[in-house]
């Protein structure tokens, strides 16, 4: 592909593209991870990451993507041959389902039509068929990437709250932390398993595991085999600030300066931001005469938006159409949806104009494609933003 000049314009749903002062707080030199400034900087970035997830108890932090985070999660709590109740909302359900299996335990799957998010009425239902407690864990994914789908984790815990069942709450928060609102604590979550790269704005590298103490005291019971993903070597030495084996000093560095800027926006401003623009993006689909993959409105994604494509047109070809011509990356279909949805992605560093300037190049793209649509989205989407705009609160001299 020929080099196209102005900025590449990345709107897949991970990795999100990094801030300027995120880049630069990485860029620092490197600091003896042994040594007391390491430790001091390691025990506040500890603390501050649990305001992240909106818990007091522990947050895991492991140099790996979000599957080693999956894995740990599992490893750490469970035993060979325990069962386990995963909500299949899409892809990323069905990667958890297959490590579990990897790993020697029994997951039992609560399918879905892919279309919207899981069914706490069919959770709740499940587990109060389970009588003798063989069920250890339910698993759910806050944010489904693949299809553009939410699914609401308060009505999960109410739901085996209701059904009086001990199963641990295990939640996928890997695009949903910083881009939507997640509360480990109040919402009972046992596990919630999280990633760099999406809305913490960081390259992909670190992964988070935010426990309870619920789950902790599984953990000392569970008989998985684990060295890598041990919880208790990494709490342990967490305690000084400093780490078992050599941390990802650099990614450690941005997420300081990530933190910083999620408090210094607010974090239900974050949750507004990415609302409002998520709604900007379904605007410009309607107007487009295209349906989004998600189908129940209350299951619509704050972070992505999955496109299905019309009968006849493949959803790869007209990506790779975007990306020639408009210097555009749009999220590619997984598993079910290959080849027939394009994503777009709208969390993480990203403001009106990113999100409308994207949309311009999907309207083009559609144009140049021969896709069949009406024109108009990004107007839609443009009149919702301008309808929706809080004027900026002046500074004091």
């Amino acid at each position: 592909m020929a080099n196209q000049s102005g900025r590449h314009f990345l709107q897949i749903p991970g990795p999100t593209p990094v801030p300027e002062r995120i880049l630069s707080a990485m860029s620092r030199q490197m600091l003896d991870h042994r040594g007391p400034t390491f430790g001091e900087f390691g025990l506040k970035l500890l603390a501050d990451v649990k305001t992240i997830f909106k818990t007091h108890n522990p947050v895991i932090i492991y140099p790996s993507s979000g599957t080693g985070a999956w894995e740990a999660g599992l490893v750490n709590t469970l035993s060979p041959g325990d069962q386990v109740l995963i909500v299949e909302t899409g892809q990323f359900a069905v990667l958890w389902r297959n490590m579990a299996e990897r790993i020697g335990l029994k997951p039992e799957v609560i399918p879905t039509d892919w279309h919207s998010g899981a069914d706490a009425n069919k959770v709740e239902a499940r587990l109060k068929k389970d009588k003798s407690h063989d069920i250890k864990a339910v698993c759910v994914v806050h944010n489904e990437t693949s299809t553009g789908a939410r699914s609401w984790i308060d009505e999960i815990r109410k739901a085996m709250d209701a059904a009086h069942h001990p199963a641990l709450l295990m939640v996928d928060a890997v695009s949903s932390l910083g881009a939507m609102d997640l509360r480990h604590d109040e919402w009972g979550i046992d596990v919630t398993v999280a990633g760099s790269q999406k809305g913490l704005m960081l390259p992909p590298g670190l992964s988070f595991t935010a426990v309870s103490q619920k789950a902790l005291a599984a953990s000392k019971k569970a008989k998985l085999q684990r060295s890598y993903w041990n919880w208790d070597d990494m709490i342990a030495i967490n305690a000084a600030g400093t780490f078992p084996y050599t941390p990802a000093i650099g990614l450690l560095f941005g997420l300081a300066e990530a933190i910083a800027m999620l408090h210094e926006e607010g974090l239900e401003n974050v949750f507004a931001r990415h609302e409002r623009l998520a709604e900007a993006t379904r605007r410009a689909v309607r107007g487009w005469g295209l349906d989004t993959w998600c189908r129940d409105p209350r299951s619509h994604s704050p972070a992505v938006t999955a496109v299905a494509m019309p009968e006849s047109h493949n959803a790869d070809a007209y990506r790779k159409l975007v990306l020639e011509n408009f210097n555009m990356s749009l999220g590619t279909g997984l598993n079910k949806l290959a080849g027939k949805a394009f994503r777009i992605g709208h969390l993480g560093y990203t403001n009106e104009l990113t999100i409308l300037g994207a949309l311009a190049g999907v309207e083009m793209g559609l144009e140049l494609a021969g896709v069949p649509h009406e024109k108009g989205g990004v107007t839609a989407a443009m009149a919702y933003l301008s309808e929706t705009v809080r004027p900026a609160t002046a500074k004091a001299a």
